[in-house]
């Protein structure tokens, strides 16, 4: 079954998602057997510039403020958790358009189906120096989207020419991200997983590829931002809008199963009892933990957004209190949605297992989110470091 939808594109981007949600959800089986996203619902979601949301406004995006995003992230993920993640992917990475010359901006960006993805770093992604740009030989895992993706990136090593890899001062590696067009890779479906299945985050490779010096960047660098990149949504990093929209992901899904669960629960009475589920104390006291842990968790996510907004409004930088405000709440967020969703996972009982019932994936793709490097627990080491004073490490903040 196709999708037909007139899908308006004024209005705010949570006034838009909100709008195609049922459609979203409605292509959910789809999605999953599929493992990507149909034509049609790529379609309807480029109509809505769902995946402009983060893009310069000059480029026909909407420069939206984080929170904005996480609201609108939410609504999609309790549609669809592949769908909501897709969006996510090629979000953080359109952050890039702000690194990068106008020209080369609009080379990528002005189609209306664009949309960027970029894998995971792994050894043996090289850019080696030569005239005019790099020569760039590597492969990336974990390219989330990369089904539809009219661009990649492929973050790199960079070998100089006299065969050194170039370091930062410090001595640690030096990274640089290159951006070339779809038909320059070769694609890996290798994308079979329990969860997230609709994806399709393959590998993708290429090998002695010639990359102009011009379509490169270094990510969240504040020397490299550009003639696009002087709003204020770009003090924040891609890591603050890949940790703020993975956990709108988390919170959406989450949102979803225990809204299931209330449903269910007034309508089922366990095999051998005689009331319905929702007359339990014992149910009605757990779903109430449940719900306070996933309003206390998406309210710290979106107050640190909203007090960081605030802050870079008024054209200064991001404190290092505001950025480790957000990788707790971000984190935190995603490990007390699959709590309060555990909850109610588990007392849904044997009816939470089939597959005509929405419990079941939404089960599976949560606990996929939570093997996403945005949720390591060794992040709150990071935080607890920052808050006894000592030096923690910047990497994820």
């Amino acid at each position: 079954m196709s999708v037909a939808v007139s899908m308006p594109n004024a209005g705010d981007p949570v006034s838009r998602a909100r709008a195609l949600a049922p459609v979203i959800e409605a292509a959910g089986a789809r999605i999953e057997a599929g493992r990507e996203l149909p034509a049609d619902l790529l379609e309807a979601l480029h109509a809505a510039r769902l995946f402009r949301t983060l893009l310069p406004r000059s480029l026909g995006g909407d420069e939206a403020t984080p929170e904005t995003y996480a609201r609108m992230m939410e609504i999609i993920a309790r549609a669809d958790a592949s769908t909501a993640w897709c969006i996510g992917q090629a979000s953080g990475c359109s952050m890039a358009a702000a690194y990068v010359a106008p020209e080369v901006a609009h080379r990528i960006w002005d189609p209306r189906d664009a949309a960027l993805a970029w894998g995971a770093v792994q050894p043996g992604q090289v850019a080696e120096v030569v005239e005019g740009g790099y020569r760039v030989t590597g492969s990336w895992p974990f390219a989330s989207g990369g089904r539809h993706a009219t661009w990649f990136g492929g973050h790199c090593r960079v070998r100089e020419r006299d065969g050194t890899m170039r370091d930062l001062p410090d001595g640690s590696p030096y990274e640089r991200t290159m951006l070339f067009p779809r038909e320059a890779i070769a694609m890996a479906p290798d994308w079979q997983v329990m969860g997230l299945r609709g994806t399709g985050s393959d590998t993708y490779t290429v090998t002695g590829l010639f990359v102009p010096e011009a379509f490169t960047v270094r990510r969240d660098r504040e020397e490299e931002r550009r003639a696009l990149g002087h709003g204020s949504l770009y003090r924040f990093t891609t890591t603050h809008l890949y940790a703020t929209g993975f956990a709108a992901v988390a919170l959406g899904i989450a949102r979803g199963l225990l809204d299931d669960f209330v449903t269910l629960a007034g309508g089922k009475t366990p095999m051998a009892t005689s009331r319905m589920l929702r007359d339990s104390p014992v149910l009605q006291s757990g779903l109430a933990w449940a719900e306070g842990k996933w309003r206390a968790a998406r309210a710290g996510l979106h107050a640190a957004l909203r007090e960081a907004q605030e802050h870079v409004a008024t054209g200064t930088a991001m404190t290092t209190d505001q950025k480790v405000a957000i990788r707790l709440a971000s984190t935190f967020a995603i490990h007390q949605a699959k709590e309060a969703a555990d909850f109610a996972w588990t007392e849904a009982g044997a009816t939470a297992i089939f597959e005509s019932r929405p419990f079941e994936r939404r089960f599976r793709d949560l606990h996929a989110v939570t093997q996403q490097v945005q949720a390591r627990r060794n992040h709150f080491e990071t935080v607890g470091q920052h808050l006894m004073g000592l030096a923690a490490n910047p990497r994820f903040l």
